[in-house]
């Protein structure tokens, strides 16, 4: 069973409807004890990181979440559940996450530009990947695949070496990490139509 983490930020039923696309049951869950007992765990999020971190808190998934880590169960971070695992964000003040991934979650600056493009924050909508480490999760995803994204913040790993996927808006950022058995992804994979599906899918059979 693959637990999705409800904490009251995300659509996650998209999310669930996607596994479920792929042929995996996935249960959608406010309790940290589904957490506990479940096979693999995925950590969604749209909103400010400093109100998901005390959602997760007043929930009491922080222990859980560190627990399946700990133990090597397959954990999947979507969106803001990347920028989660970080040692801290600058978004709205500095706030500690879970210090899961050294580094830092900071903003795009602003005046970026491609060529004589002028690109806006937040950085939203289709764009490529350049596969730097192929986890399991993106077997068969050729690089220069195009995924969907939506987000003002991007992660800044202090160990370049967990960097999975780089994506340029108006220079490179990582767009994904692979740490152990943490795959974590910038972009949606449940808006990102069959390579979306296909990591999904890839998720679910990660041992």
């Amino acid at each position: 069973m693959i637990a999705i983490i409800d904490y009251g930020m995300g659509n996650l039923r998209s999310v669930q409807k996607a596994f479920e696309k792929v042929g995996y049951e996935a249960r959608v869950t406010s309790d940290p004890k589904v957490v506990l007992e479940a096979e693999r765990v995925v950590l969604p999020g749209v909103g400010a990181f400093r109100d998901c971190i005390r959602n997760l808190e007043e929930g009491g998934f922080i222990e859980p979440i560190l627990r399946v880590i700990r133990e090597g169960r397959p954990f999947l971070g979507i969106c803001l559940g990347l920028q989660l695992l970080f040692t801290e964000s600058e978004e709205f003040g500095l706030h500690r996450g879970l210090d899961v991934i050294p580094g830092r979650v900071v903003r795009f600056a602003d005046g970026l530009k491609d060529g004589d493009e002028d690109l806006k924050v937040p950085h939203m909508g289709w764009n490529q990947l350049a596969i730097k480490r192929r986890p399991p999760a993106l077997a068969g995803i050729a690089d220069g695949s195009n995924f969907y994204f939506v987000h003002s913040y991007y992660v800044k790993p202090d160990d370049p070496s967990v960097v999975a996927t780089t994506t340029d808006y108006g220079g490179e950022f990582c767009s994904s990490v692979w740490k152990d058995n943490i795959v974590a992804t910038q972009f949606h994979p449940e808006k990102s139509q069959e390579k979306g599906l296909a990591i999904l899918k890839n998720f679910g059979e990660m041992k």
